[in-house]
């Protein structure tokens, strides 16, 4: 065994990456605090060649020392917005067809194993701040609350872990069923 040389990997250029097709996914950062942790959404949102993210509220926004640092470049390929108010893009993404999804633990919450996306929906997901996780005044906006299962002594992980997580499973899903 022997690790594949970047050459090997055959990665696309930043043109090819721009100009080519995407995942309909876009992601909703709600007052996320640390500017590596938006740096990791956007290096996850480039790997899996999502729609685009929108930054609201305190988000740390591009150019940013933090973003760089975990973006490793992705703050360049993946396209962006700033919203500074959630409920008014929320509102925008309904409207074009989205389904919005939250991530967060509530009373109503799916766990993630139990989720089917269906193949040619559009969905938005919504990942809240490191502490205070979502903001209160977007859950009546929400058309489904998603909850990572979690059998240790904490009850939370890190943000941009649980983004990973959620959009390997949605993409894994909808490419089984299409």
């Amino acid at each position: 065994m022997r690790k594949l040389s970047l050459k090997e990997l055959g990665r696309k250029t930043l043109d090819q990456f721009k100009g080519g097709d995407k995942n309909d996914i876009v992601l909703v950062l709600d007052n996320i605090r640390s500017g590596m942790n938006v740096g990791s959404f956007f290096r996850t949102a480039d790997a899996f060649a999502l729609k685009k993210i929108v930054l609201c509220g305190i988000t740390a926004r591009p150019p940013h020392k933090e973003i760089n640092k975990t973006a490793i470049g992705a703050d360049q390929s993946m396209e962006w917005e700033y919203a500074e108010d959630i409920t008014e893009k929320i509102n925008v993404l309904k409207a074009a067809g989205y389904m919005i999804i939250g991530v967060e633990q509530t009373d109503e919450s799916i766990m993630l194993e139990n989720f089917s996306p269906v193949p040619d929906e559009k969905y938005a997901l919504i990942f809240g701040n490191e502490v205070n996780g979502l903001s209160d005044e977007i859950l009546p906006f929400l058309d489904q609350c998603l909850e990572i299962p979690q059998f240790g002594t904490k009850h939370s992980l890190n943000v941009s872990v649980s983004g990973g997580i959620v959009i390997w499973h949605l993409l894994l899903q909808k490419l089984k069923k299409a």
